[in-house]
């Protein structure tokens, strides 16, 4: 298989093609020129650039020191289309070395950058799956216009929302433009020409937590973990062992071709299978004993293949033994003569001659090839053991005495016997079966017509328990009834309530509309006198009626609240009560007002 490579050399360009015999070139100029052989360097380093041994024109190799399972030179990296200096991607920036960034010019705006001395301007930790930056610092006059001017260059914008004050929110399409975004962080932002501070601010570009972003990571969250869950998925049903197949149910024709199988002996161990959970599902009946005895016997017969096979792999089995027994006494005889070699070195003809560190050295390995050897040995004299146990047993088998054989045919007369008793002990337990079959016939028999007794019993109780059900809704029925005439009575009850209090309340307005007619036409009012509550304020009645009728007290009111120690306001309005006994006189006008009251109990009688 051969590559080919363009390489440029004076601004001639030639093919190499590089194969398993070596490299030959073709030039794409009638007159190639070649890489002169007199600088070896510049031609290894180009062929370790291209990924290829340093090879000369000769084919020998230029650089010893090339190793061919990295793919490079000792010191020498290899070319990378993705390294700096290619004009692919910008050559990586050390973190230790500070970030040198330039004026940014856009069409309505201009971006300068801030003092490189300064530390970086400080981020929140940055939310999963964030694709929306907060910026800060925007000048008053800043349209989403000329916010779309400076950060779409970042990436694709999907959503401004710009606030009244100097802030905004930016989502991009994906999260790396999030990374660029924070790029301009730190940068005073000037609108066209104009100093005015309306039209100057300095960005500050943060990390957002967005709903959305949010969502949307979560969202690809769990389509990562539905992913990962049908892989392990698939990749356990793929190491999942097949399950066995089904077992057919017994039919005449499935027996058929159980018994071909059991014939077959590829087939053998599935037949068997099937044979046995039909019998375990007690397909055997006097019907199928015939059929299943037939299959049973065959499945026998592959006893004596079975007994064949395992003589086959014994036979290999000794044979196998003795070709490693014969195999490792040949390793133990070599190793015999490595430890006489390293014995006959250590005899004092030869060990002076060698030095401290040889003699070392011829020790460690005489050692280490010794206890080698012992377990080999070990090995092999237990190979051997194991050959004298089994001979011995064989020996004692060939060779049986005359007790033994009497003892063995006795044996094999036991088992016939045993045989021909388990026989007959399964022929009498079929027997059985049949008698209990017949027995449980019968008892149907008479089962029967006591079943039929007690139908004509549950056909009756049926019959009561229906008649009983009915009667019950019928009472169910009739209770409702009464509930509802009870609730209609009581709502009568309550109707008719409600007329009294309102004939009620129609007597006693009739009733002051007459009174006060008679008081319109000068006739005298009968008011009803309240009553004395208890014998305190019948004594009290007494007092001031007995000081009011004396001339000598002005005041008798004042004069009995003084000595019974009482309220004036108690006895006042205990003799306003007494409308028909006392009667109250006020006397002068303003400042000589002057309330008395007069006992007029004996016009009063006359009233009442």
């Amino acid at each position: 298989m051969q590559r080919g490579f363009l390489w440029s050399w004076d601004n001639k360009y030639t093919i190499l093609y590089v194969s398993a015999d070596g490299i030959r070139s073709l030039g794409m100029d009638s007159n190639p020129i070649t890489m002169p052989i007199s600088d070896p360097t510049a031609w290894a380093t180009a062929m370790n650039n291209l990924g290829m041994a340093p090879i000369g024109v000769t084919g020998q190799p230029i650089m010893p020191d090339f190793d061919p399972g990295l793919g490079m030179m000792t010191g020498i990296p290899p070319i990378n289309p993705m390294m700096p200096g290619l004009g692919i991607v910008p050559p990586p920036i050390p973190q230790d070395m500070p970030v040198m960034k330039e004026i940014i010019h856009c069409k309505s705006c201009t971006l300068f950058p801030p003092n490189p001395n300064l530390p970086p301007p400080a981020t929140r930790q940055r939310p999963p799956g964030c694709k929306t930056v907060f910026v800060g610092g925007l000048p008053e006059n800043a349209t989403e216009q000329i916010i779309t001017e400076v950060f779409g260059q970042c990436g694709e914008i999907i959503a401004i929302r710009k606030s009244k004050k100097n802030f905004c929110h930016i989502r991009f399409a994906e999260e790396y433009m999030v990374d660029k975004a924070l790029f301009l962080s730190g940068y005073r932002i000037r609108l066209g020409s104009s100093t005015d501070k309306k039209d100057t601010g300095r960005l500050h570009v943060d990390f957002a937590q967005a709903r959305d972003d949010l969502y949307e990571w979560e969202c690809k969250q769990r389509m990562l973990a539905r992913e990962e869950r049908h892989r392990r998925r698939m990749e356990e049903e793929r190491f999942r062992p097949p399950s066995p197949p089904a077992v057919v149910h017994y039919s005449e024709h499935e027996c058929c071709v159980l018994a071909e199988k059991l014939k077959d002996d590829s087939k053998f161990s599935e037949a068997t299978q099937a044979l046995l959970t039909w019998i375990e599902r007690g397909e055997v009946n006097r019907r199928t004993a015939n059929s299943f005895y037939s299959m049973i016997q065959s499945a026998n017969s592959h006893i004596r293949r079975l007994k064949n096979e395992k003589a086959a792999h014994e036979k290999e089995m000794e044979e196998a033994k003795e070709k490693f027994k014969n195999a490792l006494s040949g390793i133990l005889t070599q190793f015999e003569q490595i430890v006489s070699v390293f014995h006959a070195a250590q005899k004092q003809k030869a060990w002076d001659h060698f030095s401290k560190a040889q003699r070392k050295n011829l020790d460690m390995w005489r050692k280490q090839v010794e206890e080698t050897r012992n377990i080999h040995n070990e090995e092999l004299m237990g190979i051997r053991r194991e050959e004298e146990m089994e001979m011995s047993d064989d020996d004692i088998e060939e060779s049986p005495d005359p007790k033994e054989t009497e003892e063995s045919a006795l044996a094999a007369q036991a088992e016939a016997l045993k045989e021909e008793n388990d026989s007959l002990r399964w022929q009498l337990d079929a027997y059985r079966n049949e008698v209990d079959l017949l027995k449980q016939e019968q008892g149907n028999m008479n089962r029967s017509e006591e079943d039929s007794t007690r139908e004509q019993h549950l056909i009756l109780l049926q019959q009561s328990l229906s008649l009983l059900l009915q009667q019950f809704l019928n009472l169910q029925e009739e209770y409702k009834r009464k509930g509802a005439e009870l609730e209609k009575v009581k709502e009568e009850k309550t109707q008719m309530e409600k007329l009294l209090e309102t004939l009620k309340e129609k007597d006693l307005s009739t009733c002051q509309v007459s009174g006060s007619s008679q008081e319109k036409e000068g006739q005298p009012e009968r008011i009803q006198s309240g009553l004395v509550r208890s014998e305190r304020e019948a004594l009290l009645v007494a007092l001031v009626a007995t000081f009011t009728k004396l001339e000598t007290f002005q005041d008798s009111l004042i004069f009995v609240c003084k000595h019974s120690q009482i309220c004036t306001s108690e006895v006042e309005a205990l003799l306003s009560r007494l409308q028909h006994t006392f009667k109250q006189e006020i006397s002068g006008v303003g400042a000589s007002l002057e309330k008395r009251w007069k006992f007029c109990g004996f016009d009063g009688i006359k009233i009442v």
